[in-house]
């Protein structure tokens, strides 16, 4: 009977011990397991909901100076073929020139930095208004829309220019900047012009 007592005891000191640590363990991993659950949800619905990262001054002013560009370019060649002026046509032509040649010093400037930025030339908003809405204009109608798209495009590149020209971050872009404002300025003082 003792050794019956002695193993009955063992095993039942077995029992307990392996079910009080093996409850405890899994009352924590439980636990554990739902905070880290809880965790992991929401680290994954901060990673959803969080936006993307901001783009850098840098790279903002590379994108805006790419879109103008664009803008002014796509702008001229519709002047081309719906202008009813002759001055409207011989401008849109020094335009395509000009910022053509402004988005490859661009691309070059961007492609010696480190690390190299690439120019996004996607219109914004209101620019791609007012190029849908100059698409379907003739004639007198389109030379107004064209004037005042180039008058408020100019104007705008210029205000751009002078602000990343005074503060900009990367030297290289503050002297493409810096660079370019006597340019824009002439465009703009051409632009005012037209009739």
């Amino acid at each position: 009977m003792n050794r019956a007592n002695m193993v009955f005891a063992a095993t039942a000191a077995i029992a307990l011990s392996s079910c009080g640590p093996k409850a405890a363990v899994t009352t924590n991993s439980t636990t554990i397991d739902s905070s880290v659950s809880s965790d992991t949800t929401l680290t994954n619905n901060a990673d959803t909901t969080t936006a993307a990262p901001l783009p850098s001054a840098a790279q903002t002013f590379v994108n805006t100076a790419a879109a103008s560009d664009a803008f002014e370019i796509a702008t001229s060649k519709l002047a081309l073929d719906n202008a009813t002026s002759a001055s409207i046509k011989k401008f849109a032509s020094q335009m395509i020139t000009a910022h053509e040649g402004s988005t490859a010093k661009l691309k070059t400037v961007t492609a010696g930095l480190s690390p190299a930025l690439t120019p996004d030339p996607t219109l914004t908003a209101d620019q791609q208004t007012k190029l849908d809405a100059m698409k379907t204009s003739k004639g007198k109608d389109f030379d107004t829309a064209y004037i005042a798209a180039q008058q408020g495009g100019h104007q705008a590149t210029l205000d751009v220019l002078k602000a990343y020209a005074a503060s900009g971050d990367v030297p290289a872009l503050k002297a493409f900047a810096t660079g370019l404002v006597p340019t824009v300025t002439a465009h703009l003082n051409m632009a005012n012009a037209l009739k």
